[in-house]
This record gives C-alpha cells, sequence and structure tokens, in this order.
C-alpha cells in the first residue's frame, strides 16, 4: 500500500520535453514540489529504474499481485533504457505570459482591397412571382 503511494507521488508530475511543450497535469505543480525536495533521488532514472524493481520483487510473490509486479518490471525496464539514453526528469516551470501587443502582431497590412463581385451580381435581384 505505502508502495503504491510512493510510486504515484513519484509517477504523476510530468517531466518536461526536449522539444516542444508539454501539458502539465492538473495539480502536478504541487507533486512537482515534492519531487524537486529530493533533488537527484528522484530526478535520476537509473534510481527510479532500480527503486521500481526493488518494489516489483516483494509482489512477485503473491498470485493476486503478479499483475502489479509485471507493470513494476517494464517501468523499470523502461526507465533503465530512458537512464541508458540520458535523460533525466526536469519539472515544468511556468514561464510568465507575454501578452502580444497589437501593433506588433501586423506585420504588412494587406495592398490590395479584397475580392468583390462585379457591379451588375451586386444589384438586387427582381424577383419573380408575385
Amino acid at each position: 500500500s505505502a508502495a503504491g503511494v510512493l510510486v504515484c507521488l513519484l509517477e504523476y508530475p510530468r517531466s518536461k520535453r526536449k522539444k516542444g511543450s508539454t501539458m502539465e497535469r492538473c495539480g502536478q505543480k504541487y507533486l512537482t514540489a515534492v519531487v524537486k525536495l529530493f533533488g537527484p533521488l528522484t530526478r535520476n532514472y537509473y534510481i527510479r529504474a532500480v527503486l521500481h524493481a526493488a518494489l516489483a520483487v516483494p509482489a512477485g510473490f503473491l498470485l493476486s499481485t503478479i499483475l502489479g509486479t509485471v507493470c513494476l518490471g517494464i517501468a523499470s525496464g523502461i526507465y533503465l533504457l530512458a537512464a541508458v539514453r540520458g535523460e533525466e526528469w526536469r519539472p515544468i516551470e511556468q514561464k510568465p505570459r507575454e501578452r502580444p501587443q497589437v501593433g506588433g502582431t501586423i506585420k504588412q497590412p494587406p495592398s490590395n482591397p479584397p475580392p468583390r463581385p462585379p457591379p451588375d451580381a451586386r444589384r438586387k435581384q427582381p424577383e419573380v412571382g408575385g
């Protein structure tokens, strides 16, 4: 039970991607502060791989927890592969949003007027019938 809570606390906050943007999960900023508090102990994926493997061992002795053992073993392998590739957990920092200035967004005003239908098509068509 305590192992499950530990895994949930460790896994819930998403890591920042190297390229592109990362959507933060709801309430993630509170758990990010907890994960940041432990420093390299929680950022390093080698440590996470060993932790997941160690948590999988006791769960493997009961048939009712074998599925959890398999999941923790797979997670351990994925973390080990990510650590070998040089990845680590990085917090998502909120950048202050800059409001775009109205004048700065318009680069070049249009030089041609918008297309209009020919003059005879613009006149109101007489209604047929009565």
